[in-house]
């Protein structure tokens, strides 16, 4: 994860004063990992780095710094005894205090650690210009660096019944994902969506289709067979990251037969996913969501891998 200027502006902006907690790096068995944050402020905090005794401690070093004034700190902890945990692990922090005197005004962000002085060595330099979007910090020579955050995973919702809002439910909290909620009318979304969330009231689903980004995730639920079908038309016209429509296996010979009729080669039919979701977890709405969403978690998790993180909206 990266570091999100506009949620620590935000943060800045309401609290006054504010201490970014942040790991640049663990070892061993660890409860997050290299990118993960919170901030915390006079009277509460936002996200975590793992909870337990160790986010307790770092939270109340944050509170320290922030009546001290203290700018910067550095320090590797064991996850051992002497915080009462027997992960067998560690974890590197950087603690920092940000103000209007003191905020980013650009990625990628490089700063001295304590006890380095002096101007960004050519090593620092060579990396900044190295670091893709998304990349974990790096902590090198003395410098902590940052870049901006990759692009979040396009991820579009056809359908506000049941399981597409059981879906939506489960991965709006979640980074990574720029999500786009689609059905017919205003009426069929609930009446509170997420802010993250863009819910896309449209007479005809299909005629969006066509604008649809070309490397989106679609995941296709909505209340008729033959929409479901149409929407897999178009999409296959139009191109995709990847695509999964609910239903049986029964249903998905019918719409391959059909597809095939419409033109569509049954290679690029293939990369059409269905059934949705995983069997072993049941039939209820929220379990097919679950299975959905563990599926796509897991591909934003080989992504991030390859060094194209999503962002964290809790995550600064």
């Amino acid at each position: 994860m990266s570091l999100n200027l506009a949620i620590l502006r935000e943060a800045v902006a309401e609290h006054g004063s504010v201490v970014r907690v942040l790991v640049t790096a663990d070892a061993g068995s660890a409860p997050r990992g290299a990118g993960t944050s919170m901030l915390v402020w006079a009277h509460g905090q936002d996200g975590t780095i793992g909870g337990g005794e160790l986010e307790y401690r770092a939270t109340q070093d944050a509170l320290a710094m922030l009546s001290a004034k203290d700018p910067i700190r550095h320090r590797t902890l064991p996850l051992g005894p002497s915080l009462g945990q027997c992960c067998g692990g560690s974890v590197t922090l950087v603690w920092e205090r940000f103000d209007q005197t003191y905020l980013p005004s650009s990625l990628p962000f490089a700063r001295p650690l304590p006890g380095t002085s002096g101007p960004v060595p050519a090593s620092v330099a060579r990396k900044l210009t190295n670091l893709r979007p998304g990349s974990p910090p790096v902590a090198q020579d003395g410098w902590l660096i940052e870049v901006a955050e990759a692009q979040p995973e396009k991820l579009w919702i056809w359908g506000a019944g049941h399981v597409g809002r059981e879906i939506v439910d489960i991965l709006a909290p979640m980074p990574g994902y720029a999500i786009t909620w689609v059905d017919t009318g205003q009426d069929r979304f609930p009446a509170n969506v997420a802010e993250c969330v863009t819910a896309l009231p449209a007479a005809d689903p299909v005629l969006l289709a066509a604008h649809a980004p070309q490397d989106a995730q679609h995941i296709i639920l909505t209340y008729s067979h033959d929409l479901d079908l149409k929407l897999c038309d178009a999409l296959l016209r139009r191109g995709f990251g990847s695509c999964g429509v609910i239903g049986s296996a029964t249903k998905w010979a019918r719409f391959r037969s059909r597809l095939g009729a419409l033109g569509h080669a049954a290679a690029q039919i293939s990369r059409i996913a269905c059934p949705i979701g995983d069997p072993a977890l049941g039939k209820h709405p929220r379990a097919i969501a679950l299975g959905v969403a563990t599926s796509l978690m897991k591909q934003a998790e080989t992504h991030n891998n390859r060094g194209t993180a999503g962002c964290d909206r809790h995550t600064a």
